[in-house]
């Protein structure tokens, strides 16, 4: 059983930046997979970007690529977004979300919900243009 607690979110400028937090119980954060989704009203919720068990290898949506960043410190149980020029389409409530790993249903199922076990409770991201 994994919990996940996202902290970090709030009101930004276009242009500006904010760095999310999630924060997770256990004693094997090590051997989960992180991602990090968003959902805004009225629409799925979409991946923003994932990172391996050791923090190696990162992957991030086309829509994000070059602005976000995702890393993670297997010491502290946490996986962090760093979001810079921040643009109001990016306003959402973002979540932190576990996959067990090995993970055996592919790389591009790894950019869907269905492949995390864990989910946190989300937190508000609100760019304002």
């Amino acid at each position: 059983q994994v919990q996940l607690v996202e902290s970090g979110g709030g009101l930004v400028q276009a242009g500006g930046s904010l760095r999310l937090s999630c924060a997770a119980s256990g004693r094997t954060f090590n051997s989960y997979i992180m991602g990090w989704f968003r959902q805004t009203a009225g629409k799925e919720r979409e991946f923003v970007a994932r990172i391996s068990t050791g923090g190696i290898s990162t992957y991030y949506a086309d829509s994000v690529k070059g602005r976000f960043t995702i890393s993670r410190d297997n010491a502290k149980n946490s996986v962090y977004l760093q979001m810079n020029s921040l643009k109001a389409e990016d306003t959402a409530v973002y979540y932190c979300a576990a996959a067990a790993a090995p993970f055996r249903g592919g790389p591009d199922r790894l950019a869907t919900l269905a492949a995390y076990n864990y989910w946190g409770q989300g937190t508000q991201v609100t760019v304002s243009s």
